[in-house]
């Protein structure tokens, strides 16, 4: 299976422009791929204003995403702002190519650095999708931390586990150390899709790759 990495800088809590600048990059890059994967809060970057950015999956977020699917006859996994009460969820959604909602992921481990806990609610399972026969393991920024997560991913007998995430530079090192560290161990295929640029003050310093189960 053929995949994208969308490794972008979004404007800040900005989803028109944001929308705009995820169809001029895939314009100029015409990718040819069974799926593409995008960043954690690919619309708005990775904000503490939850319920004014939270929406329900008929709203213009996962629309969009829906007509990149069809547009590009692709799989589609990326970040949104779920609606829910009494707290919106960090979410991960996956969008086949006709554009229906197939598995939404709800980011377990919420950042305590960040007090994201005061804004999102933590999910409470694991969420595993298929794509082509091809199992994968559903996973958000801060949940990188938790080996026991990916353990469980390989109970269920996944064949990769993704991470999408707003992970910042100044732990960049950290990053690539643990997904290293997640495929060697749970001898997996580890994919990491991570923004870039700067948000709300904060640097990023992508870094997205995949990582075999060697390690490399």
């Amino acid at each position: 299976m053929k995949i994208g990495l969308v490794q972008y800088n979004p404007a800040w809590e900005d989803k028109t422009t944001n929308q705009v600048r995820l169809q001029e990059l895939l314009k100029e890059s015409s990718p040819d791929v069974s799926l593409l994967i995008f960043t954690e809060m690919t619309l708005t970057g990775f904000t503490m204003a939850s319920k004014e950015n939270a929406e329900d999956f008929d709203g213009q977020t996962v629309k969009f995403f829906a007509s990149l699917a069809r547009h590009h006859d692709c799989h589609i996994l990326a970040g949104c702002i779920e609606k829910a009460s009494p707290l919106p969820f960090n979410s991960l959604i996956h969008l086949n190519p006709k554009g229906e909602l197939v598995t939404t992921y709800r980011k377990i481990h919420t950042i305590p650095y960040y007090n994201e806990h005061l804004h999102y609610q933590n999910g409470a399972s694991l969420a595993v999708t298929t794509i082509k026969d091809f199992r994968i393991g559903l996973s958000i920024c801060f949940d990188l931390r938790f080996p026991e997560l990916y353990r469980s991913y390989i109970d269920e007998n996944v064949h990769m586990v993704l991470n999408i995430a707003n992970w910042p530079a100044t732990r960049a090192h950290h990053w690539k150390t643990l997904m290293q560290a997640r495929a060697i161990e749970n001898q997996c295929y580890i994919v990491g899709v991570n923004r870039v640029g700067t948000g709300n003050g904060i640097g990023f310093s992508g870094g997205s790759n995949v990582v075999d189960p060697m390690g490399e």
